[in-house]
This record gives structure tokens, sequence and C-alpha cells, in this order.
């Protein structure tokens, strides 16, 4: 594996085989850890929809969940490259996934929308501007086939 080059690895264990395994649709439960070496388990499911565990988290959640980090993280990155100092940063992101008649499906779009505080109020605009660059360089938005859309709120403290 080159420097340019980084790989990542985990283990998915099904932990809802409820005695009878697959013998019918409602007979397992969806239940699943995420295992990552050094981390606690990451306790998964299905959307309850899909009889999923509203407990856990599911796939969905955390596809969002790493798309609204990866542009954080992108954005604070390219918020120090542009010497703007931010204060604060919070995002309430949104996704839409449409199911198909053969029962499959597909997320269509997600919106990210951050809240950024930034220490001098003669930043903000320039602060504003950088979502785009982030989402130029965000490792997970890249690889996805639907749009992320970015609806960002900059603000002074």
């Amino acid at each position: 594996m080159s420097l340019n080059e980084h790989g990542y690895a985990l283990t998915v264990q099904w932990t809802g085989n409820r005695g009878d395994g697959t013998s019918s649709y409602r007979s397992y439960s969806r239940d699943h850890d995420v295992l990552i070496p050094g981390l606690p388990p990451l306790k998964g499911s299905a959307d309850p929809t899909f009889h999923g565990d509203r407990e856990r988290y599911n796939p969905e959640q955390l596809l969002l969940a790493a798309l609204a980090q990866c542009h954080m993280l992108s954005y604070l990155h390219v918020a120090v490259k542009h010497g703007v100092v931010v204060t604060d940063y919070r995002d309430e992101a949104t996704g839409m996934m449409r199911l198909n008649r053969d029962g499959s499906g597909q997320f269509e779009r997600v919106v990210l929308n951050p809240h950024v505080t930034v220490a001098d109020p003669g930043q903000a605009e320039l602060a504003a501007s950088l979502h785009h660059e982030a989402n130029q360089v965000c490792f997970i938005a890249r690889s996805v086939n639907f749009p992320v859309e970015h609806l960002p709120v900059t603000m002074v403290g």
C-alpha cells in the first residue's frame, strides 16, 4: 500500500439469530455489531420500517452521519488553511431515500445544514464560501452517486 492509499477494516457480526435462523422473514432479528479493533462495538440494526430495532443505529443513519462528519472535518481543515477561526460547528443533516417497486432503493439526496460560528466578523463571508471547497475534498461526498447539498449558516461569536 502506498502513502496515497489508506485501508480500513472492520467486522460486521450478525447477532439476530433467534434460534431458527432465517427460516422466515419475521423469524430473525436484524441486530448486528460493527466491530472495530480498539473501539466499543457499534450496535446496529435495520430501520424500524424494515423490522429493525429503533434503539440501534441503522445503515441509512450511518451513511448520513458519515457524510456530515466528513464535511465537518473537511470544512475545519479548509478553514485552517484559509486562516478562518471556527469556534463552533453543528450540522442538522437530512437525507432522502426512495424505495423501488422491486424492493431495492437508493439515497436520492442529502442536505447538510451546517451552523458555523467564526471568531472574526470580517471572515463570515469567506467562512460561508468554504463549504464548496470542503465538499470538493470530502472523501465520502466524492464517493457517493447522489447530490450532497449544503445550506450553511455562518454566525460570529
